[in-house]
């Protein structure tokens, strides 16, 4: 039974008392501490959910780690897919572009043997030419010239990526253009610049699961913590849309986005 449908016009009041009160107890969300790369404070209470997509990031890199001893995770955030991935080559090292999950990546991946090292240019990362055979990068930037001077020949590149349109209707129903920095990053520009920089492509796939958020709250959260979607968020400047939003997650039970992934495994020839 829809309860905004109660034939007692008091009860219809304090519904909707009670919703304008779940609405602004969501925007606290904005508040709640953020750090490394883990998603578990609304995931983990299945206040965010997304669709399967039809591979396995972990499961392909698992298959690529007894091809090596010499391998580099690429914005390995607070470390927490690297840690997850044992055991791991001998030499393992990772890069991290965001300071504040530098300190987290390093107590989580230095006591199994992992060197994390600050990057600011993905075009001059701290390694020598063919030090790794292979490379594991998820949802990071790279620079596909500087990922084939550090692999050694024959060495191996997977990459999953976050396509540029991904959970667009956020930005359409907040009014925001998507950010023009990403514009066109897809899987097919990504397989063509790394072709044309002397890889050969051994597999590639492309998926547009949904992503349902159950609450105002969630949707802020991520929000705040996923900057480039909307650039310097600000509950306050979308007030009233995100209300809007948060009365069809009251109705229907939940919001629903498409997000965009695509996942690469190139060979350096």
């Amino acid at each position: 039974m829809n309860l905004y449908h109660s034939k007692s016009e008091s009860s219809v009041k304090k519904i909707t008392e009670a919703a304008r009160e779940r609405f602004e107890q969501g925007l606290q969300e904005a508040n709640q501490l953020f750090s490394g790369w883990d998603f578990s404070y609304v995931t983990g209470s299945d206040r965010l959910q997304s669709g399967m997509l039809p591979w396995s990031y972990g499961t392909m890199a698992r298959r690529l780690l007894n091809q090596t001893d010499r391998m580099l995770d690429m914005g390995t955030g607070g470390g927490e897919m690297l840690s997850r991935l044992l055991p791991l080559p001998p030499y393992t090292c990772a890069t991290e572009g965001y300071l504040p999950n530098i300190p987290i990546a390093e107590e989580r991946l230095q006591p199994l043997g992992v060197k994390v090292f600050p990057v600011t240019d993905d075009s001059q990362l701290p390694f020598e030419d063919g030090e790794f055979g292979l490379i594991l990068n998820r949802h990071e930037s790279y620079d596909e010239k500087e990922v084939r001077r550090i692999l050694s020949a024959g060495g191996l590149f997977l990459t999953q990526q976050v396509g540029w349109s991904d959970c667009r209707e956020i930005n359409d129903r907040l009014g925001i253009p998507m950010p023009v920095d990403y514009a066109g990053w897809e899987l097919e520009r990504a397989v063509l610049q790394l072709e044309q920089c002397g890889f050969r492509i051994i597999e590639q796939r492309e998926a547009a699961p949904t992503q349902r958020f159950y609450d105002i709250g969630a949707l802020v959260y991520y929000l705040k913590t996923i900057p480039w979607q909307v650039p310097d968020f600000k509950v306050d400047q979308f007030r009233e849309r995100l209300m809007d939003i948060h009365i069809e997650m009251e109705q229907n039970g939940f919001w629903e986005v498409q997000q965009n992934r695509f996942v690469i495994l190139a060979v350096k020839e």
